[in-house]
C-alpha cells in the first residue's frame, strides 16, 4: 500500500505502519508519537500514544535489548523503546518498565525518515537529557548485588539511550565523596551512585561540598547560604532500605530510576545541614533522629552480624527499655498560611507547594539550569522570624525534610512533608508510658494518623537547635556508656502539646512556652531494666552524630535528583483515558495496547 508522508514546521510526520502484521496510521508531532490500528470490520481503534519526552531511544531494525541484546537488521524496520507504567503491589508509586514496539515500512527511505524525525523531537524536546554520567557503585551495601544490577539491567539502558559512562566501584567508605571533592568533573552531566541511602549521603556531601569549594561558601558557618549544586544526583536502589529513593519515586526498582534517570527528569530536594557549634557535622534528607531512633542505631551496630534483622531486633530491645531525655527545643516555625504537617497532602509529582517555592526561591529563575542569582537574597529573609522553645523529656525529637516513607512504612514518619518547600518537620514526641508509644510506633505502618495523640506535635519548621537541659548539660557524650540509676518515680518537666499551632497562640497572647508537672511510673523490664544513659545520641540518616547540642538549617532545593517525585495512580490514570485530547502540557500518561 502506498504510504502518506506529510512534513510540516514542527517536524509532524504521518505515514502508514505495520505492527505484527496490523497496518497502523502513524502520527508524530513535536510532542507525542502515536499509531491507531486500522481496523475497516470495527469503527473501534486500538490507539497508542507516547510522549516523545519518554521515548528512550529509536533503533534501526528489530532489536531486543533486556534480558539480553539482540539484532535483526532489517531495511524496512526500526523499533521505539519507551517508558511503559503499571502498578506496583505495596508501593506508593508506578513502576516504569522499557516499553518496544517493532514497526515495518513500505520503504527504507520511508524507516530512515521515521528514525530521523523520532531522534531529532526527542533532542529538541527533552533537552536535559544526561549525555555522561559518573557512576559509583558500592560492592558492599545491602545484599551485595550492586555491580550485578549496574550492568545486567543499568547499563544496556544508558546503553540504549546513548549515555556514555564513567564507573569506579568504591573500596572504601567515603571515597565517591573524596572523588567529587577533589577530581575534575569537567564534563559530566550527573552522578549515579548505585547503593543505599549510605552511598547516596557519600555522594551528597561530595556534591555539596565541591559546590561551596567553588562558590567560595564556608559550610562550617551555620548562617552560610549553600549554593545549589549544578550536577544532578541520580540513585539506583541496592541497599538495604533505600529510603530516598522509595520517598522520591515511590518504588524500589533499579529500571525505573535508571528510567527516571535516561529522560532527564529534575526533582529538587531540600537538605539539612546540622552544626556543632561552628563547625558543620554533617547533612540530611531524610531522619535527624534524637532519643529512640539513636538508641536504635547505636544498639545496631552492636549486632552487625545479624543483617537488617538487627534493626528488629534492636528496635525492640531499646523500647523495653523505657528510655526518655530531657533537652531543651527551640524551632523557627514555617509560614502556616503556606503548608502545614496535619493538612493530609502528599508530596506528588508535580506538587504545588513545591512549585510556589520554587518561585518563591527563585523568582529571576527562567530555567533549572540557572544558578539561581536571586537564592542567598531569598533564603536569608526566609530565616527571619521568632524562635519558639520548649523544654521537656522526650521519647525522640525528630526531623525530615522528606515524609521518609519506606516500604515497612508506606506513609513514613511525616506523611505530608514537602520534597522542595525549603521547610522541615520537627515532631517531638513527649516522654510517656510504653503502650502510648508503641500506639505511636505502630501508627508508622498504618495510615492512621500518628500525630492525633496527646503526647505527640509535630511544627513545620525553617530552622532547629537543640541542647541538653538541666544537670545533663554538662555530661559529655559517650554511646550509652553513662549510667545513672533509675528513680522509683519522678517528675518530667514537659511543654504544651497543643499541636503544630501552638506557637501561633503564643505569639497572639505575648506567652512563652509554659511548662507542667507530670509524674511518670518508670517501666522496667527483666530483660531490659538496664540502667539508662542521661543522654542519647543524634541518628543522622543513618550515621552517629559526636554530638548532642547541634543547631540546624534547611536549605530549600539545594541539590536535584534525576526524578520526578511519586506519580499518582489516579492521576495516571485519567489522563490515558483522555489521551485522545491530551496537550503538550500533559506528559506523564499514555495509554496501552
Amino acid at each position: 500500500m502506498k504510504a502518506f508522508v506529510q512534513m510540516e514546521t514542527d517536524s509532524r510526520l504521518e505515514s502508514s505502519l505495520w505492527v505484527d502484521s496490523r497496518r497502523c496510521a502513524a502520527v508524530l508531532t513535536g510532542w507525542h508519537f502515536k499509531w491507531t490500528e486500522v481496523d475497516k470490520r470495527s469503527r473501534d481503534k486500538n490507539s497508542v500514544s507516547v510522549p516523545v519526552a519518554e521515548v528512550v531511544g529509536v533503533e534501526e531494525g528489530k532489536v531486543e535489548v533486556l534480558p539480553h541484546k539482540t539484532v535483526e537488521d532489517t531495511d524496512k524496520d526500526f523499533t521505539v523503546f519507551y517508558v511503559k507504567r503499571s502498578s506496583s503491589p505495596g508501593s506508593c508509586g508506578l513502576l516504569w518498565r522499557l516499553g518496544r514496539t517493532q514497526f515495518s515500512c513500505p520503504s527504507r527511505v520511508l524507516r530512515d525518515q521515521w528514525i530521523k524525525n523520532l531522534r531529532i523531537a526527542v533532542k529538541t524536546h527533552t533537552p536535559l537529557r544526561p549525555h555522561r554520567l559518573l557512576v559509583f557503585i558500592n560492592p558492599f551495601g545491602g545484599k551485595k548485588k550492586a555491580r550485578q544490577i549496574f550492568h545486567s539491567l543499568v547499563a544496556p539502558l544508558f546503553e540504549l539511550a546513548g549515555i556514555s559512562t564513567h564507573v569506579i566501584v568504591t573500596e572504601r567508605a567515603n571515597q565517591a565523596r573524596d572523588h567529587l571533592l577533589k577530581k575534575d568533573l569537567t564534563g559530566f552531566d550527573g552522578v549515579v551512585c548505585v547503593g543505599g541511602d549510605g552511598m547516596f549521603s557519600e555522594v551528597l556531601h561530595g556534591a555539596i561540598g565541591r559546590t561551596q569549594q567553588e562558590a567560595g561558601a564556608c559550610e562550617n558557618d551555620p548562617g552560610v547560604t549553600l549554593q545549589p549544586c549544578p550536577l544532578h544526583i541520580g540513585i539506583i536502589p541496592a541497599g538495604s532500605t533505600d529510603c530516598v529513593c522509595y520517598a522520591t519515586v515511590g518504588v524500589i526498582d533499579p529500571v525505573t530510576s535508571a528510567l527516571h534517570i535516561i529522560i532527564g527528569d529534575s526533582q529538587p530536594l531540600d537538605v539539612c545541614s546540622v552544626h556543632h557549634g561552628f563547625a558543620l557535622v554533617r547533612y540530611s534528607v531524610s531522619l535527624l533522629g534524637y532519643g529512640f531512633y539513636g538508641d536504635v542505631l547505636v544498639e545496631s551496630e552492636k549486632h552487625r552480624w545479624m543483617g537488617p534483622l538487627r534493626y528488629d531486633y534492636s528496635g525492640s530491645m531499646v523500647f523495653l527499655s523505657n528510655r526518655s531525655y530531657t533537652g531543651t527545643v527551640q524551632y523557627l516555625p514555617a509560614d502556616p498560611l503556606l503548608s502545614s504537617p496535619r493538612d493530609n497532602t502528599r508530596c506528588l509529582s508535580g506538587c504545588s507547594v513545591c512549585s510556589r517555592s520554587t518561585e518563591r526561591l527563585f523568582p529571576n529563575s527562567s530555567d533549572s539550569g540557572s544558578l539561581y542569582s536571586s537564592y542567598s537574597e531569598h533564603f536569608h529573609n526566609d530565616l527571619e522570624g521568632e524562635w519558639v522553645t520548649v523544654e521537656g523529656r522526650f521519647k525522640c525529637v525528630s526531623l525530615t525534610c522528606m515524609s521518609s516513607s519506606c516500604a515497612r512504612s508506606p506513609m513514613g514518619l511525616s506523611p505530608s512533608a514537602h520534597l522542595a518547600d525549603g521547610t522541615g518537620d520537627l515532631v517531638l514526641v513527649w516522654d510517656t508510658n510504653p503502650l502510648n508509644f508503641l500506639k505511636f510506633l505502630y501508627r508508622h505502618t498504618s495510615t492512621e494518623d500518628q500525630f492525633d495523640l496527646p503526647f505527640v506535635e509535630v511544627h513545620r519548621v525553617k530552622a532547629v537547635r537543640f541542647c541538653l537541659a538541666g544537670d545533663t548539660k554538662e555530661e559529655e557524650i559517650r554511646v550509652l556508656s553513662d549510667e545513672m540509676d533509675i528513680e522509683a518515680g519522678g517528675h518530667v518537666r514537659s511543654g504544651s502539646r497543643n499541636g503544630s499551632q501552638q506557637h501561633l497562640a503564643e505569639k497572639a497572647t505575648g506567652m512563652m512556652t509554659t511548662s507542667e508537672e507530670k509524674t511518670v511510673t518508670p517501666f522496667t523490664c527483666c530483660l531490659c531494666c538496664k540502667k539508662p544513659s542521661a543522654v542519647s545520641v543524634w541518628n543522622c540518616d543513618g550515621e552517629i552524630l559526636p554530638f548532642t547540642e547541634i543547631s540546624c538549617k534547611i536549605h530549600g532545593q539545594l541539590v536535584r535528583l534525576y526524578a520526578r517525585g511519586i506519580e499518582d495512580k489516579a492521576a495516571i490514570h485519567h489522563c490515558s483515558q483522555e489521551r485522545d485530547t491530551c496537550n503538550k502540557t500533559c506528559m506523564q500518561g499514555r495509554s496501552l495496547p
